[in-house]
């Protein structure tokens, strides 16, 4: 618990709020009024004494006086125009502060700084390390670790538009320091490094490949070899003020630095008319998820209501489609029932398939402990939990492939870390082979394997083909569909 009088400290209660309008994300000529900061709501606090904020930057927080040190720390940004009170209110954050349990920063930039308050995502001088408003927000950070005790290792930062493009930019410059980061209608890291090339990349950012985007981050922080952030990436189909080329740049940009193809390990369909899809990386963990909301506009997903998976208000650029709140949080761990999430127990080692038929899968793993059970996910979704250290899935379709990770839980039911995934594919299936000879590139690019570590792996039976370059050729088997294996010694008829 906090002590008493950083309680009292947060307890102020300013006055109302004015309303967000558009968040444009450069500079335009509009009344000083139409950009003025907005006073804290009950709840949210302003932090003076922060730092030497270099960037000029203010500071508010959420902090449920519920939270003990040791918790996670979530710092949101806001659009253009818009103000920390704002995204506070209608964001949705601050209820799933109070029921994981975790702080949360609201950043606020000013007229001062730019004539619609956006942050300055497309100024070096701004988004780079060690410089500008980039600076005041890590010593915001910086704070919170020193007063709130927040875990140095579990900082995560989101955004909306402009302030979206910083927090892509500030993944680059720190990934000391955000254990990840979520991306809503904004701009991969480093796009634009000048105010004039802002709006270019807002409706179509520069035809760059995979590495070309990769080479940004990577330059942001030279000589930093990871971890990496994990990343969500949020658009709406129908956003006209940054267009979705940003989100294909944005998983281009991020897969490539994870060493990952830009091919989905799965898709799925979520409520809202949105789409996910998960880039993981080489152990089955997502580390990238990009989330398409079909028909929407420029703006956060919301999705007001009392379930578990509902959150914040509508407003304007707060659209009514889907809680990304949720599902970012989630992402991250900070639900603390998935998969990597928090710190709880090690992930299960040597997870293998034991044997298959046509509608069965088997699995044994090494037992982890202070274990009270295990929980296995099949293809990401869970499907059981058992005290064993194997498992048989059952009713599984013949000739197709599972991938399977398992996790250990504790007495209180918290999840750790999953294990490494491993495929099995059930017997059966009457779906003829087919074969393919080329290059580690082109497989790769045709979706047929992926990256890690700078060599190619065959999807489904991750073999290893050997550097990913243009080099070195494979014919690789497919069957049953999606499942390849290495077929140098011959390939049977039938194939393409």
């Amino acid at each position: 618990m906090r002590p008493p009088i950083l309680r009292r400290l947060f307890r102020r209660v300013a006055a109302a709020a004015v309303c967000a309008v558009l968040p444009l994300l450069t500079t335009q000529a509009v009344p000083a009024s139409a950009a003025a900061p907005a006073p804290a709501a009950a709840g949210l606090q302003q932090v003076t004494g922060f730092g030497s904020n270099p960037g000029n930057l203010q500071m508010f927080a959420y902090t449920p006086d519920s939270v003990s040190a040791g918790a996670p720390l979530v710092v949101a940004l806001h659009g253009c125009t818009q103000s920390a009170n704002a995204y506070y209110t209608n964001s949705g954050w601050p209820k799933y502060a109070d029921l994981w349990g975790f702080d949360v920063v609201f950043p606020q930039t000013t007229s001062a700084n730019n004539a619609l308050s956006c942050f300055g995502w497309f100024d070096q001088a701004e988004s780079t390390r060690g410089r500008g408003e980039a600076a005041s927000i890590v010593q915001m950070v910086e704070y919170a670790k020193q007063t709130y005790g927040s875990d140095g290792r579990r900082v995560y930062v989101t955004g909306l538009s402009a302030g979206g493009g910083m927090t892509a930019d500030l993944l680059a410059a720190y990934p000391d320091v955000f254990a990840g980061g979520s991306v809503a209608s904004g701009l991969p890291a480093q796009c634009a490094t000048s105010q004039a090339a802002a709006s270019g990349c807002q409706t179509g950012p520069q035809k760059l490949s995979p590495a070309q985007w990769g080479d940004k981050v990577r330059g942001s922080h030279p000589g930093w070899n990871g971890p990496w952030p994990r990343v969500a990436i949020w658009q709406g189909t129908s956003d006209y003020t940054v267009y979705p080329a940003n989100a294909t740049a944005l998983r281009d940009q991020w897969t490539d630095v994870w060493g990952i193809g830009q091919t989905p390990a799965r898709t799925e369909s979520l409520p809202g008319g949105t789409t996910r899809s998960v880039y993981e990386d080489a152990s089955g963990q997502p580390a990238v998820e990009t989330f398409s909301v079909s028909g929407m506009g420029h703006g956060l997903p919301v999705s007001p209501g009392s379930g578990a998976d509902s959150c914040g208000s509508t407003a304007a650029y707060f659209l009514n489609t889907i809680c990304s709140a949720y599902h970012t949080g989630v992402f991250w761990g900070l639900d603390t029932g998935t998969p990597g999430g928090g710190d709880g127990l090690p992930a299960p080692a040597g997870l293998k398939v034991t044997g298959v038929t046509g509608s069965t899968a088997s699995l044994t793993w090494n037992a982890v402990g202070g274990a009270a059970s295990y929980a296995v996910f099949r293809n990401g979704a869970k499907v059981a939990t058992t005290a064993s250290t194997s498992f048989t899935d059952t009713g599984l379709t013949a000739g197709t492939a599972y991938r399977y990770t398992v996790a250990a839980t504790d007495s209180s039911g918290a999840a750790g870390a999953a294990s490494p995934a491993v495929t099995a594919t059930t017997s059966g299936g009457t779906a003829p082979a087919k074969c393919f000879t080329a290059t580690n590139y082109a497989h790769v690019t045709a979706g047929r394997a992926h990256t890690s570590g700078g060599h190619a792996r065959a999807n489904g039976s991750e073999q290893d083909m050997g550097l990913y370059n243009v080099f070195v050729t494979h014919t690789l088997r497919e069957s049953p569909a999606g499942y390849f294996v290495i077929a140098d010694s011959g390939c049977q008829a039938g194939s393409s």
